[in-house]
């Protein structure tokens, strides 16, 4: 017998304002064919003003529990990931976990950028394998739209702000590829990358916020090559094959990745959960965002093989493999 940490409720979360791409044609050389045609991004979510990311990881937590029946009392801990918290600290999690009334337990980030939602939720699986958590809320969420350059078309148009939650709980298991739960990740990064994609401001260098810096041709490059090496290697640890997969969900950042990727993985797009087109690159918040919606539109069943991939700055990427 072992255990699996097995997926038990699930939510998203959008802000009202709904950006098109038409919108940046009014300050940028840009235009809506443009934007659909490199990134098959067609809109976006842009936090309010007085919107935090704490407000947004609130909201999508909030609805995981309900959807899934769990009292946040029941809660041992939560992990958020993203990059751009309310405040240098504390930690967004802790945050949510006061706002939902948990006064005990544990609450930390994790700042994997773009693949900050599988680095969360593989910790979050440890935590539960090892017996220190029963029941762990992971949360993806972000609000990209404070660390844009407006001025910079190549970058800003392609960015979102949302969330996502996932309810994790133990559940005791066979310890075979049949059971469900999180049956396998893999994580990587290379910090000789760094320079591809950061944001140029910070605490210790700076004291600013700072802006997104990405170069895009060297992303497509990285990304392409590693998502697809990842998935195997999970599926590998899995004991499964492509063959077994229901679903791929992949981080959210671009459509022509997104479908390179599936090439080389041999997965045809209509097992590919594809939410880009409407929410944009959410980065952290964009995996958990998408099984919230692929769930409630009644794609992903009970029973499921998931693959989730993602890459982001540091370089870091890796995969999750789990039965739904």
């Amino acid at each position: 017998m072992t255990k699996r940490a097995v997926v038990c409720g699930v939510g998203h979360y959008l802000p009202d304002r709904v950006v098109p791409n038409s919108e940046f044609e009014k300050t940028l050389d840009t235009s809506d064919e443009w934007i659909r045609t490199r990134s098959g991004i067609e809109r976006r979510h842009f936090a309010a003003e007085d919107e935090r990311t704490s407000d947004l990881a609130l909201q999508a937590a909030t609805r995981a529990l309900a959807q899934g029946g769990v009292d946040p009392q029941t809660i041992d801990g939560i992990v958020v990931a993203t990059s751009t918290p309310d405040l240098t600290f504390p930690s967004v999690a802790t945050m949510v976990q006061a706002r939902l009334g948990i006064t005990r337990g544990f609450a930390f980030d994790v700042q994997a950028v773009c693949a900050g939602f599988v680095f969360a939720l593989a910790n979050a699986t440890a935590l539960i394998v090892s017996g220190q958590a029963s029941r762990v809320i992971v949360i993806g969420a972000e609000t990209f739209s404070r660390i844009m350059d407006w001025s910079d078309r190549g970058t800003c148009v392609l960015f979102g702000d949302g969330a996502g939650a996932l309810v994790l709980e133990a559940v005791d298991a066979e310890g075979s590829s049949e059971d469900r739960g999180v049956l396998a990740s893999d994580l990587n990064s290379d910090g000789r990358y760094k320079d591809i994609l950061f944001v140029d401001g910070g605490v210790s260098a700076t004291q600013t916020t700072g802006v997104l810096r990405m170069e895009g041709k060297e992303v497509f490059r990285h990304a392409v090559e590693k998502l697809a090496e990842t998935a195997h290697t999970a599926l590998d640890k899995a004991g499964l094959t492509p063959d077994d997969v229901a679903w791929v969900v992949p981080h959210q950042a671009n459509l022509r990745i997104i479908k390179r990727t599936a090439q080389k993985m041999g997965i045809g797009m209509d097992r590919v959960v594809v939410t880009v087109q409407n929410h944009g690159n959410t980065s952290a918040a964009s995996i958990p965002l998408a099984l919230s919606v692929a769930a409630s539109e009644g794609k992903i069943k009970a029973g499921d093989v998931i693959v989730t991939e993602a890459i982001g700055g540091g370089l870091s990427w890796g995969s999750v493999v789990l039965r739904w």
